[in-house]
């Protein structure tokens, strides 16, 4: 990634849990990468759009005493005649690069592909098998059922909370199930933890996609897969965690026999509907 001053903010908030005021104001930081050293708390408000306080507060959650110990750091690191807007980069292209290394991390860990197949053959081995990922994390666990319905026969979409999912999970261990699979992405909604409880409770081997090997869920999961999300916008980006449940999908079509017949089948009913434009 380039040596910028963007470049350098960016590496001060990675591995931060921002909120989303202090995502914010790092965003508007990373825009003003030259001026910032130089901006008093009061300037720096009123940048982001935010109160003087909870600039305060974003230079702590970064670890420092308060925002006059984090403008020193910042004059350190990105000193005075340096040009952040000539030949560097932007925020957004900053967002894409922290997500292609958060794609290089996931790349390294699947070296050792065991947790992964692992991973395969309990979720491959569970009718039903119910799929759950609440808030933030809705989007993975949908995009997961859409396709493993294709070759698993009985998927279950968990992605609404509240006193009914309890419920969907006894339905499916009374139906047979013995795996959950879930999607946990930040920030962790409390119910996710207590859903999971409930299904190990229940008899079922939990399997998490998570964004971190020390996320909440790790405590009420059996086989956690991480794969760390992107903070570098306003709301977090999770490339990584997407094309992990796709290769955690192929590794159970590895131990699904009928899953390349289900595929066919699934194509000459589509043809025969037209249900795609060619």
């Amino acid at each position: 990634m380039t040596d910028s001053p963007a470049a350098r903010l960016q590496a001060l908030f990675e591995g931060h849990r921002l909120t989303p005021t202090q995502r914010r104001i790092a965003h508007s930081m990373v825009r003003r990468a030259a001026d910032v050293p130089f901006l008093s708390s009061v300037e720096l408000a009123e940048l982001a759009g935010v109160s003087q306080p909870s600039v305060t507060r974003f230079a702590v959650a970064l670890g420092f005493d308060g925002y006059p110990a984090l403008r020193r750091h910042l004059r350190e690191v990105a000193p005075a005649g340096q040009d952040a807007g000539n030949g560097t980069v932007n925020e957004y292209q900053q967002a894409v690069e922290a997500e292609i290394e958060n794609l290089r991390h996931l790349a390294e860990a699947l070296a050792d592909p065991g947790p992964v197949h692992r991973a395969g053959r309990i979720l491959a081995a569970s009718r039903p098998l119910p799929v759950l990922g609440l808030r933030a994390a809705a989007s993975q666990a949908y995009g997961f059922a859409y396709f493993a319905a294709k070759v698993h026969p009985d998927v279950r979409l968990l992605h609404e909370g509240g006193s009914m999912v309890h419920d969907r999970i006894d339905a499916a261990v009374r139906a047979g199930a013995t795996a959950l699979l879930c999607f946990a992405l930040p920030r962790h909604p409390r119910e996710v933890v207590d859903t999971l409880g409930h299904a190990r409770e229940a008899g079922l081997t939990v399997v998490t996609v998570a964004d971190s090997a020390f996320a909440p869920v790790a405590k009420v999961s059996d086989l956690l897969l991480p794969a760390a999300v992107g903070t570098g916008l306003a709301f977090d980006t999770a490339c990584a965690p997407m094309l992990l449940g796709r290769v955690l999908l192929e590794a159970m079509c590895d131990d699904l026999p009928d899953a390349q017949a289900r595929l066919e089948e699934f194509d000459v009913r589509a043809a025969a509907r037209g249900l795609f434009v060619e």
